[in-house]
């Protein structure tokens, strides 16, 4: 909805500010001044609110959608699967580190892993008909992203895994749609 407006501004002889609203009404400069403060501070606060709704970090404190596994290095049958909906309405910030992109619901992690470590390499990635990605927080603090490792489909290998929780998203590269997707988590090079 557009609302359109003819504003006159009046200077006086005694130095007042006078704003006509398409000649009907007429403010002094003191309603101007409080006027144009709570329209600013609105406007501000609605600015904060959509910058914060579109960089909003994933929260990996909260609880997984699709809950908690416990691995411990050589586990079977390996790989570990899970079927989810991947992505989200959140858009992935490149300012949680490299590669990272694609729509998540950064409410909550898909899934938490809590990974005992073996001498083992541990690969997390993602299958679906559509272009996934994956964010994941790992024990370290870091995030780890990947699209397009293994043609559409994301990897991201930790060559000396730490044991400890990683937290893991599976996003949609381009849209905010959700799919299909199968989360698999191997020791097992998924390239071959």
């Amino acid at each position: 909805m557009a609302i359109g407006f003819i504003l006159r501004f009046t200077h006086t002889n005694d130095k007042s500010l006078t704003l006509s609203h398409a000649g009907t009404s007429t403010l002094n400069t003191d309603t101007l001044y409080r006027t144009t403060k709570v329209v600013g501070a609105a406007m501000a606060g609605l600015a904060l609110t959509l910058g914060m709704a579109q960089a909003q970090e994933p929260d990996w404190s909260a609880e997984p959608s699709y809950g908690s596994v416990h691995l411990q290095a050589g586990f079977t049958p390996d790989p570990w699967t899970q079927s989810l909906q991947a992505g989200g309405s959140n858009q992935v910030s490149a300012k949680l580190g490299p590669n990272c992109t694609g729509y998540i619901m950064a409410s909550a992690p898909d899934v938490d892993l809590h990974y005992t470590a073996g001498s083992m390499p541990l690969y997390v990635t993602a299958t679906s008909g559509s272009d996934t990605t994956l964010v994941i927080n790992a024990p370290d603090g870091r995030w780890y992203c990947n699209d397009d490792f293994n043609g559409l489909d994301p990897v991201v290998m930790f060559q000396n895994p730490p044991s400890g929780m990683y937290n893991v998203w599976v996003g949609v590269h381009g849209s905010d749609q959700m799919q299909s997707a199968t989360l698999k988590i191997t020791e097992l090079n998924p390239t071959r």
